[in-house]
């Protein structure tokens, strides 16, 4: 086991989970777009690896449902309609905490600096921040913002504004996330240790993880 000066978390399925039903809230996408349903909420993960980088939750979203549209077989100017009423439906404050994510939280501030590494936006992420109550635990919160250069994850631009900010090197740090693509091929890529979150360990393992956890329960036996 290694002693990091520097801790980072994902946030999305890392630290947190939404309360709302991912079915509903889908089902309620279609019903209000007055269209008949052609994606699961399975498939519209599956679709987040291949998307392009959005500057913004309503462009993901459009491209998030112009690429399953397209890989179902619909015609794709269904997308902003699905995109807005997704949007309208879902409440980025209806958030718990993963088992385990709030004492993890803790004790990696008890041994050295914290920082958030999310792909979302600053102001929907803080929402959900705020909600769980942990704007403040955090030495350092990067959001994605291409417009000032920072690419979501695993682009190198978060990690690297991460440390820089924390003033660690990759060698002193790990990055805590469940998505492989995503955080664990990001965090390799720059040096860093990673710990996998495995909320799907039966998928395709395209990148392994230095540690892989089954919860966030079992953090202390890594840090």
């Amino acid at each position: 086991m290694a002693a990091y000066d520097a801790i980072c978390f994902d946030l999305d399925h890392t630290l947190c989970t939404s309360t709302q039903d991912a079915e509903a809230l889908l089902e309620s996408t279609f019903h209000r777009a007055g269209r008949e349903p052609f994606c699961t909420p399975a498939d519209l993960r599956a679709a987040v690896p291949d998307l392009p980088t959005a500057e913004t939750d309503r462009e993901f979203y459009d491209n998030l449902f112009t690429e399953v549209a397209t890989r179902a077989g619909v015609d794709t100017a269904v997308a902003p309609q699905l995109a807005a009423e997704y949007l309208a439906a879902r409440d980025p404050t209806a958030v718990e905490f993963r088992p385990g994510a709030k004492a993890a939280l803790e004790s990696a501030r008890e041994r050295g600096r914290v920082g958030l590494i999310t792909n979302g936006g600053r102001e929907t992420q803080t929402r959900k921040l705020r909600a769980l109550d942990i704007a403040d635990a955090f030495d350092v919160r990067v959001f994605t913002e291409p417009s000032a250069g920072i690419h979501p994850k695993p682009h190198a631009a978060p990690f690297e504004r991460a440390l820089a900010e924390l003033d660690v090197g990759p060698d002193a740090a790990i990055h805590v996330g469940d998505s492989l693509h995503a955080d664990i091929a990001g965090a390799n890529a720059m040096g860093l240790d990673s710990a996998w979150l495995a909320t799907d360990a039966d998928g395709p393992r395209d990148h392994e993880p230095t540690y892989e956890l089954a919860s966030l329960e079992a953090f202390d036996t890594i840090v």
